[in-house]
């Protein structure tokens, strides 16, 4: 049995797994970003909504 295909096979598996480790890493990086930047506009919006109801003027109704 000839083992060149064999190697030839098994260098482009770790090939593509290198590859893929890489791809993997890389979007390990982007989600963190995201993830960094979601929560800062969370944050964001809160306090946003906080102080608005904090800037909410309270009149009493007409009938008072």
């Amino acid at each position: 049995m000839d083992l060149t295909p064999l190697e030839e096979r098994m260098a482009h598996l770790l090939r593509t797994v290198d590859d893929l480790s890489d791809i993997v890493a890389r979007q390990e990086r982007e989600i963190a970003l995201l993830t960094r930047r979601v929560q800062m506009l969370m944050e964001r919006e809160a306090d946003r909504e906080a102080q608005a109801l904090r800037e909410v003027p309270i009149d009493k109704p007409p009938h008072w």
